[in-house]
């Protein structure tokens, strides 16, 4: 356990179980949290003992609804150094896990967002049950869909991840499944059972066993849109496409792609398409360049001031249309930090 106890670590036969044990801040992520959580997976990755580790959040409502981004807005605003610690350390927990030797399962219960999705999509299993809901909301708070969404996102079929990126709409646990970012459905009524076979020393398909999806994904009613919209060569594109559609989705989605931060927009546009030729690691070496220039400037401070801490809904973005968001603004965030890039 943590000092904080913000994190549980038990040992359970021949599983390894991790608790996220903050329910009242929906599991959400702390420094301390990654730092301790990296240190026991190293651990366990080298003990014969643990054939398998499981990750859960405490509580009904989250599984992980991702960093504590208050302390984030805090520690940007006074200019001390927690924000890219946090930052640093969280994107070499997800790289830890993605390379993880052992079976990694994730049991996705209620919110499963931002750093959520970073302690569990990278895993081998990610297992949902009928409460999970899935999204990556960081451009309507002026941040790139970030914790790997450069490799996973372009991976998911067709051009479902960059829609998931400029939109940050909402799966749910059919559509998480269509996506691939959950890959089995099992009911919160048979998790105990499956903490209890994988304590046993069973593999994880045996133990998670046979189960069919979970119901029919949403999605699929629209992934020909999809496809042939979001395929297209920029966000201004995307967007003329949209709003020449005469259906309500398309109308829809685009308002709410223009709510977004224009600059957080482009920047997940390239984040999304550099991602698709870029290594894990290559790409978690690019976010990280990204999040360095988003801590430095104004869209992340701005977004969660009007979500988070005023509530008030009403982002004053700089600048405020995409057309003011220069081909120059953006390779700004790509560029190299020299003896500051990320170590892995």
């Amino acid at each position: 356990m943590s000092e904080e106890g913000e994190i549980l670590f038990e040992r359970r036969g021949a599983l390894g179980l991790i608790t996220l044990n903050r329910p009242k801040a929906l599991n959400a992520l702390t420094h301390s949290m990654c730092l301790v959580m990296k240190a026991k997976l190293d651990e366990w990755a080298h003990d014969d003992a643990i054939c398998t580790v499981a990750i859960r959040g405490e509580g009904e409502r989250a599984f992980c609804a991702g960093g504590d981004i208050r302390a984030l807005y805090e520690s940007g605003r006074a200019g001390t150094p927690y924000a890219l610690e946090f930052y640093r350390d969280e994107y070499r927990l997800n790289a830890t896990i993605k390379h993880f030797p052992k079976p990694y399962i994730a049991l996705l219960r209620g919110i499963v967002m931002g750093g959520g999705v970073g302690v569990s999509v990278h895993g081998s299993h990610r297992v949902a049950d009928e409460s999970a809901v899935f999204a990556m909301p960081e451009t309507g708070i002026g941040l790139f869909p970030d914790v790997g969404g450069s490799y996973f996102l372009p991976r998911c079929p067709g051009q479902v991840g960059m829609y998931l990126a400029l939109t940050g709409a909402r799966f749910k646990t059919a559509d998480m499944l269509y996506a691939g970012v959950a890959t089995q459905h099992v009911p919160a009524a048979k998790t105990p059972e499956l903490i209890a076979h994988l304590a046993d020393g069973e593999t994880p398909e045996a133990a998670i066993g046979d189960f069919s999806a979970f119901g029919e994904a949403s999605i699929s009613e629209h992934r020909a849109t999809i496809d042939r919209v979001f395929s297209a060569g920029c966000v201004e594109q995307i967007l003329a496409l949209l709003e020449t559609g005469s259906d309500r989705w398309s109308q829809e989605t685009a308002r709410t792609i223009r709510a977004k931060s224009p600059t957080a927009t482009k920047l997940a546009f390239r984040q999304i398409r550099e991602g698709a030729k870029l290594s894990f690691d290559d790409g978690m070496r690019m976010e990280y360049r990204m999040v360095h220039r988003v801590i430095a400037g104004h869209e992340f401070y701005e977004g969660v001031r009007a979500t988070i801490i005023d509530k008030d809904q009403r982002p004053n973005w700089q600048p405020s249309s995409l057309a003011d968001v220069s081909d120059e603004d953006v390779d700004a965030y790509f560029a190299p930090l020299g003896e500051k890039e990320l170590f892995l």
